[in-house]
Formats: structure tokens, sequence, C-alpha cells
């Protein structure tokens, strides 16, 4: 085991970023993801689960999800690994997100005009592993509602920004602004001895005891590695389903090439007994195959 806990982990990731006594590291991740557009002093955290608005209806469960001082609500996702339809579920959270906003009873109960003055919702998805689909081909996807000519802002209130790691490949030489800083250590936590750039990044010294498995409780222990036997089992079942597939595939393969060289044996004159003998194939399959 290494000395910093895995942060893509469900457990290490909400321990990092969904806690409060860990959201100033969100606040400074956050920070430098954005920097230049906007500063984020303070977050509060809101309930992750969103139900469904009728029975019927599928509700969502966010993994962070936190309102700004500036009433900015940010949905931040990791996912670990591929799953079809990634950015559309993306685009129904932010939905769901969105909707929620709606006032329908104001404080005493009284039902109340739906306006729709949204506050902006951004949606940042950390993606530990390499998309197969087409909407994200670099490290960096940045999404907002734009007019299409002009590119030009149409609306501020849906942003998504897509973070693929796998084609982030900058050594820690080249890491230069604080956000490819979180990045590489991000990437990199779990193999690492030390955490880099401390003297410039004050925050990776909270970031760095938070993470170090020795500094870890009894019982936070047992819930990091509940985490990781999850990953493992997840990993395990999808290597005995290629083994499986791939042990059905060559049995498919061997079957087919058996029965094209019954074809070719019987088209040369072969008797039904003696093709069944040269394929191991049962004489009642040979003799169909004559009809």
């Amino acid at each position: 085991m290494g000395r910093y806990i895995n942060p893509f982990t469900d457990w290490g990731f909400k321990r990092l970023f969904g806690q409060e006594f860990s959201k100033d590291l969100l606040i400074n991740f956050l920070n430098d993801l954005f920097e230049g557009e906007f500063q984020i002093k303070d977050v509060t955290f809101k309930d992750k689960e969103q139900p469904g608005d009728t029975n019927d209806l599928r509700g969502c469960i966010f993994d962070i999800y936190c309102v700004t001082d500036d009433d900015k609500h940010f949905i931040v996702e990791m996912q670990n690994r591929w799953v079809p339809f990634f950015v559309n579920r993306s685009i129904y959270y932010a939905s769901k997100a969105f909707v929620a906003q709606r006032k329908k009873f104001d404080e005493a109960g009284v039902r109340t005009a739906v306006l729709y003055q949204f506050v902006p919702v951004y949606v940042v998805c950390i993606m530990n592993f390499m998309p197969r689909e087409h909407e994200v081909t670099k490290f960096r996807t940045d999404v907002a509602l734009r007019e299409k000519s002009s590119d030009s802002m149409f609306s501020d209130k849906l942003r998504f920004i897509y973070l693929s790691l796998p084609f982030f490949d900058k050594s820690e030489e080249e890491c230069e602004t604080g956000f490819e800083k979180w990045i590489y250590v991000l990437k990199y936590m779990e193999v690492l001895e030390r955490l880099p750039f401390t003297a410039q990044k004050k925050i990776f010294n909270h970031l760095a005891k938070l993470a170090d498995v020795r500094c870890l409780s009894s019982e936070e222990q047992e819930k990091y590695d509940e985490s990781i036997k999850a990953v493992d089992d997840y990993y395990s079942g999808l290597y005995g389903s290629y083994v499986e597939g791939e042990e059905k595939g060559i049995a498919k393969g061997i079957a087919k090439e058996k029965l094209d060289t019954a074809y070719r044996l019987l088209s040369m004159g072969l008797s039904e007994a003696q093709v069944s003998t040269a394929t191991e194939l049962p004489l009642e399959e040979i003799q169909k195959m004559r009809k």
C-alpha cells in the first residue's frame, strides 16, 4: 500500500473534496480550475441526493453538490471507469439541479409563481478513463451555451467541464499553473512518496495530511479498505467477463470451422459417416447439412 490514499475511490474522493473539514481543498481546486474568471470564497454543501419529481421518475445522487458564496451551483463528479452515455448523464444531473431551483412555495407554505430567475449551474466531471465517445477528445473540454455564428456567450446558466485524465501527460517539471499541479498530484497520488509543489501551494500540506494513510483512524481505514475492495471487485468481475467472452468466442470459432470443413468434405463426395468421423460432429447434424 502506498503512502497516500487513492483519490479516485468513492471514499477517497469524498474525503478530500466532499467534507466540511476539507472544503478548503475543493475551493482551491475550483479557483485554480476557473482562474481568471471568478474567485470562490466559501462553499456550502447541499444534499447530494435529488429525488424524482414523482415516484415513477428516477432521481440522482451527486458525488459533490455545493453552492458558492455568490450563489453558483457546482456539481463535481468523479468517474473512475467508462460507462455508456456519460456525457448524457452529466447533462441530466445539471438539469436536475437547474429545475430544483424553482420556488413553488414560500416560507409560509403558500404556492408562489415560478420565476425563471435561475443561478448558474456548473458541472465538473473528472474522468479517470479514456473516453470511447467522440464528445471528449482532449484533456479539458469546456462546454457553454453560445451563439453559433459569433461564438458569443448566449447564457451563463449552464456550463460543463470534462477533465479526461488519460490525456494529461505533463511531467512534474512541466506543470506551471496551479491547476496543472492539482491534476498531476491527483493523477499520481497513489504512487507518490511525497507530494510535490508544497512549497508553491501551501494548500497541498493540508492535502498531504488528509491523504496520508498513516493519519487515518481505524474506522476511516476500514471504510477506505472497503472502497478499495469495491474497485478491485469491479475489475475482477470485468476480467472474468472478458475471459468468459473470449472462451465463448473461441468455442464459437471452432464450431464454425468444423461446420465449414464438413461442408467442404461433403462437396468432395465423402460419406456422411466419414465426415462425422473427420469433424467429430454428430452424424445427425451432418445429415441435416446434406438436406
